[in-house]
């Protein structure tokens, strides 16, 4: 493939339509569809073409690009999608889905379409930039200068394993978010100063989730997080993993808002609850 490939990109969300504007400024010719048309307006004044729906955005398309809310997103695509595609085209499937997923979609593929799944690690500040970590499963070899134009890439193994690994990265993540929630509202409760309990924190082993926890600037929203454990938990049994879900479930039915916030907001909710 040359390097300036007809690129379909699948998905404007807050991930989505950085790494869109990524691949535009790299010269690739762009179409771009969203569910709600209007969020790919500021990527049409930049020059990309809008799809009024999944399929017609992919019909003249060499590279394919979902990044979905979840597994029902991405089957509700393909069912539009997958009869469209030419033998020779690329799908590189990014949305965090699991592998079951990304099998399911590729037994539903013509012989000649190329499925990679490359799930990505970081947030929007890195989508922005190009410097997301991505983490690919299946043959990159066609589609490997499309992905460095979003980061730095990780081949993980065979077709699914990207996917898999993004799931139990994401799980250990969000837990580790809750578990440090959790241990300053203990904190609260002790009557020790906040400050001083959460600089301890961050001085250990947990020192990572610590930073995610009180992360400004990123974008996570908690109801993908909670989606991103129920894949896990469907997947093996994680009654910890389960126990945070939970937490961040409660959390959102307290305030809906927290739904499509950051998890960093979420996680500041539930130190604050009695």
């Amino acid at each position: 493939m040359e390097k300036t490939e007809k690129i379909a990109f699948l998905g404007l969300g807050s991930m989505g339509a950085p790494m869109a504007r990524r691949l535009l400024r790299a010269g690739h010719p762009l179409t771009v569809w969203n569910r709600t048309p209007a969020r790919a307006e500021p990527l049409v004044a930049e020059g990309a073409a809008l799809a009024g729906s999944p399929d017609a955005a992919v019909r003249d398309a060499d590279v394919v690009i979902t990044m979905l809310a979840g597994p029902d997103a991405l089957t509700a695509v393909a069912d539009a999608v997958v009869p469209e595609l030419r033998p020779g085209t690329a799908w590189i499937e990014m949305s965090t889905v699991g592998p079951d997923a990304v099998r399911e979609l590729a037994a539903r593929l013509k012989d000649g379409v190329v499925l990679v799944d490359a799930p990505v690690m970081g947030s929007t500040d890195r989508a922005a930039e190009g410097t997301l970590g991505i983490l690919a499963g299946g043959d990159t070899a066609a589609v490997g200068h499309v992905l460095a134009s979003l980061g730095t890439v990780t081949r993980t193994g065979a077709l699914g394993s990207g996917a898999a690994l993004k799931l139990v990265v994401n799980t250990a993540v969000i837990g580790g978010v809750g578990v440090v929630a959790e241990a300053l509202r203990l904190a609260a409760a002790l009557g020790l100063d906040g400050d001083t309990a959460r600089d301890a924190l961050r001085a250990g082993p947990l020192g990572g989730a610590v930073e995610r926890a009180f992360a400004d600037g990123a974008l996570f929203a908690t109801d993908l997080a909670v989606k991103d454990l129920r894949i896990a938990t469907a997947t093996a049994g994680l009654p910890v993993t389960a126990a945070v879900s939970e937490h961040l479930r409660r959390a959102t039915e307290d305030d809906p808002a927290l739904a499509r916030a950051d998890l960093a907001r979420t996680a500041a909710h539930i130190i604050r609850s009695s």
